[in-house]
């Protein structure tokens, strides 16, 4: 009987033993905000903003670990393999979450099967000319390629960079032909189209508006959706007729099954800190242009970037080793 007493009494309280454990509070420790690029950059200055905030609101520190390497994938695939309880995250941006699985033979984790929590920003291509050459936006730059098939060059900041990529799709959308340099890096790709060796370049906007504004560079086109706010004077590819939109984006993801509750917090914290003055003059600083959404809305952005830049990558046979 006594036994019978005692089953029926821990059955009764079990319901109430797996609240009390549903229930543990998060987060209960620090955090820990993967940014797998080196510290000093736009991304890491964006990261530690946001991890200063972010623990803040959520009463908890969130501490910045740099773990830089292989574009980007060596610090997405710590947080992937990480324990999905929301106390590793990343803040990764579109080669790792987008581009690279198409660039690399093998990549260590599969970007779709991270948990998405919320997009942070984007900085657009622009695409510019040396002023000697005759073209004043982007259509002219089209007509002169069909003109001459294959002896227009544009530059960009490296094999497989977005700026690269970028330069890909322009030729696949307006059925050109043109020779793709690239560089290592924005500096040495802007001092030869300023100099004349080649004749346009294909580069995240920050690295150009000083630049342009000083007109040694003429500004053709920018590929985001909407006039960046830094060049509102150069207009898109798509309102000149060209379908081609490329941006660089940076967004938090964690490791798969995160549990939603934790997602859910996540992102309606970030998006809350999005929308301060402070959070987006930090953008601001760096060209990007703030987005936040929902973790669906994330995902579906990866999935779409994923399926454009795989075309563009196979058709162009472009390869990071």
């Amino acid at each position: 009987m006594r036994r019978r007493t005692a089953v029926a009494v821990m059955a009764a309280l079990c319901p109430l033993f797996s609240t009390a454990w549903a229930a543990d509070p998060w987060p209960a420790k620090p955090i820990t905000l993967v940014i797998p690029f080196p510290a000093g950059g736009s991304t890491d200055a964006v990261g530690r903003l946001l991890a200063q905030r972010l623990g803040e609101r959520l009463g908890q520190p969130v501490v910045v670990e740099n773990k830089a390497g292989a574009g980007g994938n060596l610090g997405t695939d710590v947080v992937a393999k990480a324990a999905p309880d929301g106390y590793t995250l990343a803040l990764s941006t579109s080669g790792p979450l987008a581009n690279n699985k198409f660039l690399y033979k093998s990549l260590p984790f599969d970007p779709a099967k991270l948990a998405p929590v919320v997009a942070i920003g984007e900085i657009p291509m622009v695409i510019a000319a040396n002023p000697a050459l005759a073209a004043s936006s982007l259509k002219d730059l089209v007509a002169q390629a069909r003109a001459k098939p294959g002896k227009l060059s544009i530059a960009n900041p490296g094999n497989g960079t977005i700026g690269h990529l970028t330069v890909e799709l322009v030729k696949s959308q307006a059925r050109i032909s043109a020779v793709n340099v690239p560089y290592k890096g924005d500096t040495p790709a802007i001092t030869d189209v300023i100099g004349g060796s080649v004749d346009a370049i294909s580069i995240p906007a920050t690295a150009l508006v000083a630049t342009l504004q000083s007109g040694k560079l003429r500004g053709l086109a920018v590929t985001s959706r909407q006039r960046f706010a830094g060049l509102p004077d150069v207009p898109t590819a798509i309102e000149q007729g060209i379908n081609v939109e490329s941006t660089v984006w940076f967004a938090v993801v964690g490791p798969a099954h995160m549990p939603q509750p934790v997602v859910e917090r996540l992102n309606k914290e970030i998006n809350s800190i999005l929308v301060t003055p402070e959070a987006r003059a930090k953008l601001a600083q760096f060209g990007a242009s703030p987005m936040g959404g929902n973790p669906q809305q994330l995902a579906q952005l990866m999935a779409s970037e994923s399926a454009k830049w795989k075309e563009i990558i196979e058709r162009a046979r472009i390869t990071l080793d």
